[in-house]
């Protein structure tokens, strides 16, 4: 027959596993604070290349009216 955990062990490996939870919940914490500013990150890359894509529609000339208008290929 298995003798059975005393009060002591059974209290050190409750400490012990409290203590893992501890660093568990600090670690998820962590880890969640960095997933928000990271979304925020790519919400903000998101309206810049949104920004970014107007600019270049808004800068890109319509078709040229003449040839003598249009830049050589090497421009």
């Amino acid at each position: 027959m298995n003798p059975s955990p005393t009060d002591a062990e059974t209290n050190a490996r409750l400490t012990r596993l409290e203590e893992k939870f501890g660093y568990a919940e600090d670690l998820l914490d962590a880890l969640n604070a960095l997933v928000a500013k990271q979304q925020d990150q790519i919400a903000q890359l998101l309206r810049e290349v949104g920004q970014l894509q107007r600019q270049r529609a808004d800068d890109q000339p319509s078709a040229p009216t003449s040839l003598w208008d249009e830049l050589p290929p090497h421009y």
